[in-house]
């Protein structure tokens, strides 16, 4: 039986795979948010870690976060948590890659566009569609905009678009899009040419590569976190769209 219960976890040959499994949409809660991180501060010290892979079962990768859990007193905890993730993979410095099939926005999509490599479906679909709820999405906000053009990055955030793989693509986004009955096997191409190669040079590579965001990486999203929590969600509009979404009705904004 898995110790785990909302993902499936292996590492074999120097690769951790982490498959998110919480059908239908692989939605992430504070408890999946936590058996994440707890396999990730594991892998902090594997010597012979060379990549991690993040997947999912089922139609989508991943629909986003648990909105019912990003209310009232649970929303420090679900942002703190969801971000001990991303803080976690700086510190481990190790390459990732993201494979994504139908469904990826909101949380989800930070968590795959955060990994250095991204192979995709042609089927799926990326977005940040918080705007439309009345927040915005911390991890991609401070991201994007090292991936793609500022303007682009901005045209997503402030307006919620969902784009198709073949756009994300086009971008910059992702690194690869595929038809889904190659997914897999172009997926395990990379993770083949990664298992040939020395750990610690796979590390030291990614940290020379990413010297400057990784420095800066904390501070920034510290700073981020605290606007989210101690300023955005502070305000009338944001819980607002957080409580209409969960009301399935169109929010009432306080100015318009």
């Amino acid at each position: 039986m898995s110790a785990y219960k909302h993902i499936k976890y292996d590492f074999t040959d120097g690769i951790a795979r982490i498959t998110l499994n919480r059908p239908p949409l692989n939605v992430l809660n504070i408890e999946m948010m936590n058996e994440i991180v707890g396999i990730l501060k594991k892998l902090f010290d594997e010597d012979v870690l060379k990549l991690i892979v993040f997947s999912a079962d089922g139609k989508s990768f991943s629909a986003g976060v648990d909105v019912g859990e990003h209310i009232g007193d649970q929303v420090r905890d679900m942002i703190q948590t969801f971000h001990d993730i991303f803080r976690w993979l700086v510190r481990i410095n190790k390459p990732t890659l993201a494979v994504v099939q139908g469904t990826c926005l909101g949380g989800g999509c930070e968590l795959a566009t955060f990994c250095d490599v991204i192979v995709a479906a042609e089927d799926a679909k990326f977005g940040q569609p918080e705007i439309q709820v009345g927040v915005f999405p911390p991890i991609a906000c401070l991201v994007w905009p090292e991936f793609i053009s500022d303007k682009k990055a901005l045209e997503l955030l402030l307006t919620g678009n969902i784009i198709k793989a073949p756009e994300a693509e086009k971008i910059g986004l992702i690194n690869k899009c595929v038809a889904i009955d190659r997914l897999d096997a172009t997926a395990d191409e990379y993770i083949t040419r990664i298992k040939k190669l020395s750990a610690p040079v796979l590390g030291y590579t990614k940290k020379a590569t990413l010297y400057r965001f990784n420095e800066k990486f904390s501070k920034d999203l510290d700073e981020i976190e605290h606007i989210y929590l101690n300023e955005l969600m502070q305000t009338k509009d944001a819980n607002e769209g957080l409580k209409a979404f969960l009301e399935k009705r169109p929010p009432r904004w306080s100015q318009r």
